[in-house]
């Protein structure tokens, strides 16, 4: 050890060299003790006042950071111990230190309940050897690093650079709570948790708190460890102040585990988990907004920096399309900038990162389709073709028509687009979606409704909920397959699960009803759907099945330019009573089989096809469809 005593405060030197007295019998043991608070280091201060020690308390305290730091300090012990390099014990300072009381080595008291001092190989207590505890000794030295016994659970959240104007009055609001006596748990009601922790980390910001957060799935498995991380915690936040928010997941488990700290915790946020526990401190939901479309065109020249003038104009169409939270912006304007950088076109820079923002959410809870398909390759009647066409004008301009033009202003309710695809299965709804992407630019998500659909109450709702908040983002085209899974029949109420299959498909019409993009439904049963639900769907596209007029064009178009069809006649071939969808498979498979003759497709390997699909389907092909072919 070296004598690093010289560079302490002084004052440390001074309280040194008073116990060093004390130990070495110089001064008698019933003294008083001196040292007014004003006399003592700024940091034993602090940790007299926030644990209530006793100056017997603060002695031991003392003289065990002098152990760590003070030769002088090792010597006098060793002394007081008649010469034997013991370290301090319990009973050294019992005899040795003025004020000596009992209850300071009781498991109640400050110095054991808080973990100041620990005491080791204890086989009697007055032999006991006492220790300061490490973060202690860093605080006292006036420094301020997480206990490492927490930082495995625990990680820091910055605040943002810049906030909108309502998400920093939001802070602000926030902030006033916190000053509160008795702050309540704050739980954050949010469609993305990450805006939620720069909300939070804002209103720390404003009060000069770090926040750490912490995800409650991951605490301690047993009682007792858990025990150890809140006392820890409630140490860390008496030593420095800090803030907390929670992570709470849906396990049970987790939420009364979420509890539990949330109730020990001076400055907490929860985020997630639907309603915790009941807590023994006031509980205050606050919802998480995401900025106004003014708000977010702010936000994007303020994230862009000097890279805004080069996509200015695309501002306006870009926040008529996508509703982005703020940690997407961040996101998603980082992209921008990278990409301008790097030499790319700023005309739709913009466009594509706004796109990409919702795709690793939604790609865990839906399956992305990439269009291939465009109008040409779409053959539907033409009172069909123009329901398709209006869709796509409705979801272009809808920022002109509700913004612009004020129908927004009368009212909320109803905006959003929606539109039910209805028809025998290979009739081209998919398809349709498709194009309609396409057209759009946009990503199309498809969300198989009978997968959605959960028995247990209240599940499918979540399931709704995170697939629409998920969406909300990059403005994607969702497309829920098999409708008729949730969209039956509206059922006499007989029981509790009756209602709430009601509740499920009020709460669907009512998210898509209020989404920003397009939702698509699809069936092959219309007949199946409630009429009072079907009027709350805005657009109702039929597929028909295809007559022969439509299936020559479908098998005009089904072989692409540079597969060879010179002797086929797709006349005949649209005797064939199937749809587009069977006619693509037939397609297909004839080609595979001109491949292997390595000749071009002729009617014979389509018969052949045919005949394998129709085999599939358990059907069988008739003369009147295959008549004059061969």
């Amino acid at each position: 050890m070296t004598d690093r005593s010289e560079t302490l405060h002084p004052l440390w030197e001074e309280a040194f060299a008073r116990i060093r007295e004390f130990l070495i019998g110089e001064t008698a043991s019933d003294a008083p003790t001196p040292g007014h608070q004003d006399d003592l280091p700024p940091a034993l201060k602090h940790l007299v006042k926030v644990f209530g020690l006793s100056p017997f308390e603060r002695d031991i305290v003392t003289l065990c950071l002098g152990m760590e730091l003070d030769v002088g300090m090792t010597r006098a012990c060793a002394k007081g111990h008649g010469g034997q390099p013991t370290g301090p014990t319990a009973g050294l300072v019992l005899s040795r230190i003025p004020g000596a009381h009992w209850s300071a080595f009781s498991p109640d008291g400050s110095l054991r309940q808080w973990r100041l001092v620990e005491l080791h190989d204890n086989l009697s207590l007055t032999s006991a050897r006492l220790r300061l505890d490490e973060r202690i000794v860093h605080h006292l030295l006036g420094l301020d690093p997480m206990d490492a016994r927490l930082t495995t659970y625990l990680g820091r959240t910055a605040g943002p650079a810049w906030l909108p104007g309502s998400l920093r009055r939001r802070a602000h609001q926030l902030a006033e709570h916190l000053r509160e006596p008795l702050p309540p748990v704050i739980q954050l009601v949010a469609a993305d948790e990450r805006d939620a922790m720069l909300l939070a980390a804002a209103a720390c910001g404003s009060l000069h708190l770090p926040l750490w957060r912490l995800a409650a799935d991951n605490l301690p498995a047993t009682p007792a460890e858990r025990d150890t991380f809140r006392l820890l915690w409630q140490r860390e936040t008496r030593l420095s102040p800090k803030g907390l928010l929670i992570r709470c997941g849906r396990r049970p488990a987790s939420r009364a585990a979420a509890a539990e700290l949330a109730d020990a915790s001076p400055w907490v946020f929860v985020v997630g988990g639907g309603r915790l526990p009941t807590l023994q401190r006031p509980l205050l939901r606050s919802p998480v907004a995401k900025p106004p479309a003014m708000e977010q065109t702010e936000a994007w020249k303020q994230l862009l920096g000097v890279e805004v003038h080069r996509v200015n104009g695309d501002l306006t169409q870009v926040t008529s399309q996508f509703s982005l939270g703020l940690a997407s912006l961040i996101h998603a304007a980082g992209r921008a900038r990278r990409r301008l950088r790097n030499g790319r076109v700023p005309g739709r820079v913009l466009w594509e990162v706004c796109r990409e923002a919702a795709r690793p959410r939604l790609s865990a809870l839906a399956q992305e389709i990439r269009p291939m398909a465009c109008w040409d390759d779409l053959v539907l009647p033409d009172r069909e073709q123009l329901v398709l066409r209006t869709i796509t004008a409705q979801v272009r301009h809808q920022h002109r028509v509700y913004e612009d033009g004020g129908f927004a202003e009368k009212s909320r309710r109803g905006l959003g687009i929606s539109a039910l695809f209805f028809g025998d299965s290979g009739t081209g709804k998919t398809m349709a979606a498709e194009v309609l992407a396409g057209e759009l630019d946009l990503g199309l998500f498809r969300i198989d409704l009978s997968a959605v659909v959960d028995k247990y109450i209240g599940e499918t709702e979540k399931n709704l909920r995170a697939v629409f908040n998920a969406a909300e983002d990059g403005g994607a085209i969702l497309l829920f397959d098999e409708a008729d899974a949730l969209f039956g029949k509206r059922s006499d109420v007989r029981d509790s699960h009756d209602r709430y299959a009601n509740i499920e498909v009020s709460y669907l019409l009512q998210r898509m009803e209020n989404y920003r993009g397009l939702a698509i439904l699809t069936t092959n049963m219309k007949s199946a759907l409630d009429r009072a639900f079907i009027r709350r769907i805005r657009f109702m596209v039929e597929f028909p099945f295809p007559n022969q007029q439509l299936r020559t064009r479908i098998w005009r178009k089904v072989f692409p330019p540079n597969t060879g069809t010179g002797t086929l006649d797709f006349t005949r071939l649209a005797q064939l009573n199937v749809t587009g969808g069977t006619i693509r498979n037939i397609a297909l498979n004839a080609a595979f089989l001109a491949a292997d003759d390595a000749r071009p497709v002729d009617m014979h390997h389509v018969y052949r096809a045919a005949q394998v699909e129709y085999a599939k389907q358990e059907k069988q092909l008739t003369e009147t469809e295959t008549g004059g072919w061969l």
